[in-house]
């Protein structure tokens, strides 16, 4: 066997077994359906057996093929998983009788949940059977911090090169950043950060008055950043101030680079909170919307106080900005320019190395200081004016690699909105779809405002293409198009 064979030998037998691994998925939710005597245990059961069997048929002719990987198979063993595991994960949403869902349908719910979009086209959530409820939200959360990295903490045994894996999941313009001299305990690490704070997040939504299932559903989506619930009114089923600030307070803290929650904890101070210098930005735009969005919402009279112009604007800034999706007031009817607004802000997205989408905060400065060198340089064109980011210099490398990842950003969002739009959407529509999947907001605006149901087989195959494009930040999917990819 060539070595261009061995390698993508080797990125079958991972993939395989990474598809057999993930049918146990399907076993906390036949543990749900056996509690609520909901009737689905069979769907669940059966959707595991055709996983094991699938991925024990990739993997199994492959078994014994033992290859040093290089990045590229990094990328092409996360493009092809995730889009593996979305087609599988489709599978208990296609053997649900009631929605009698397509399986563009549902792969496009399964698309959503995995890339923590939270864009759904189940128009009766409240209807759907616990066990399926509770896998909705468990999608996200897997989701959230990435199959991926999942699987470089707690798979070792692949012996795969984790890092190609991890430059290749990870959210961010600067992927070798580590937290521990090895990548499977930088994995672990980021994996027990994010448990823990979606522990705690359970038990503050239970105390704020949550029943425990949707305590968990809702603490999955919310740290996830996903925006999927139980409920088709999303947190206003609750009506309950309480809970959307224990919301807001875990939207908030999803959207700040999971490595700064781990040197916190592991200096046990709140000093790198402080010193960031992203952090400092992501936290003053939150506050600068919020402020601007609920007095829109108070001089246009949508709500007659200030307090629940407050309450209602500054939840749905961060609920938008962190590419959340959650919602307490129906934003899309909302006058002026404020539901633009909050679909403009989603580009922007959370910190990088968070579970929020988006473009990121790091890129987004690095971008406007960049712009302002460039105005400096017109006025003195000898001048060296190096961009900086918390006093360190960012190599033109970086900037050079952010300035490509936004013309490609803007690129796919033009072109898949022109293409929605040759579907027969109107522009509203076609422009807030493709925002709001591509940066993994969920909620857009016209037709596709309240749910995507409503959209034709195409679109949806689009916007699912859109998704997965915002999850993997554009270059690990686009990156396999390319003929040097495949060139030896």
């Amino acid at each position: 066997m060539s070595e261009r064979a061995l390698g993508f030998a080797a990125v079958q037998r991972i993939v395989g077994f990474l598809i057999a691994g993930s049918s146990l998925m399907m076993l906390p939710p036949v543990l749900v359906s056996l509690y609520y005597h909901d009737g689905t245990v069979g769907l669940f059961l059966i959707s595991a057996a055709i996983l094991f069997a699938a991925g024990m048929l990739i993997y199994f002719p492959v078994r014994n093929v033992k290859k040093d990987l290089r990045l590229r198979h990094g990328f092409l063993i996360v493009v092809s998983a995730w889009l593996a595991l979305v087609l599988v994960g489709a599978l208990p949403f296609v053997l649900l009788s009631d929605p009698d869902l397509s399986y563009i349908d549902s792969v496009f719910e399964s698309m959503s949940g995995l890339t923590t979009t939270g864009a759904t086209i189940v128009t009766n959530i409240d209807a759907l059977p616990r066990a399926v409820l509770y896998y909705r939200q468990q999608l996200q959360w897997l989701g959230g911090m990435g199959i991926i990295v999942l699987a470089v903490a707690i798979l070792p045994m692949l012996r795969v090169g984790g890092m190609q894996l991890y430059r290749a999941e990870t959210p961010g313009p600067m992927k070798d950043a580590k937290l521990t001299p090895r990548i499977t305990e930088t994995a672990k690490a980021l994996w027990l950060i994010y448990v823990g704070i979606t522990v705690t997040c359970i038990f503050a939504y239970w105390l704020a008055g949550m029943k425990m299932f949707d305590a968990i559903g809702h603490a999955f989506s919310t740290v996830a950043i996903g925006g999927f619930s139980t409920h088709d009114d999303s947190l206003a089923f609750w009506n309950n101030p309480t809970v959307e600030v224990v919301s807001v307070i875990f939207m908030a803290i999803a959207g700040i680079n999971f490595a700064l929650h781990f040197t916190a904890w592991r200096r046990a101070s709140t000093q790198p909170y402080f010193i960031d210098p992203e952090l400092k930005v992501y936290a003053s735009l939150l506050i600068v919307f919020s402020i601007l969005v609920s007095f829109a919402l108070y001089f246009t009279g949508t709500y007659d106080s200030i307090v629940s112009s407050f309450r209602y604007g500054a939840f749905q800034v961060i609920s938008a900005m962190t590419t959340t999706g959650f919602t307490t007031a129906p934003f899309y009817t909302w006058g002026g320019a404020l539901p633009v607004i909050l679909i403009c802000i989603a580009f922007i997205g959370g910190c990088a190395g968070s579970t929020a989408g988006g473009m990121k905060v790091i890129r987004v400065i690095l971008l406007y200081r960049q712009s302002i060198r460039e105005i400096r340089r017109l006025i003195h064109p000898h001048a060296i004016v190096p961009v900086k980011i918390g006093g360190q210099r960012t190599s033109d490398t970086v900037i050079s690699a952010v300035w490509g990842f936004f013309f490609l950003y803007i690129a796919n969002f033009a072109v898949m909105t022109i293409m929605l739009t040759a579907t027969g959407l109107d522009a509203e529509t076609a422009n807030s779809a493709v925002g709001a999947c591509i940066t993994n907001l969920g909620p857009a605006l016209g037709e596709a405002g309240p749910n995507d149901a409503s959209l034709n087989d195409t679109a949806k195959v689009i916007l699912c293409v859109a998704m997965l494009l915002g999850r993997l930040e554009i270059y690990t999917l686009l990156v396999l198009l390319t003929p040097a990819f495949w060139r030896d």
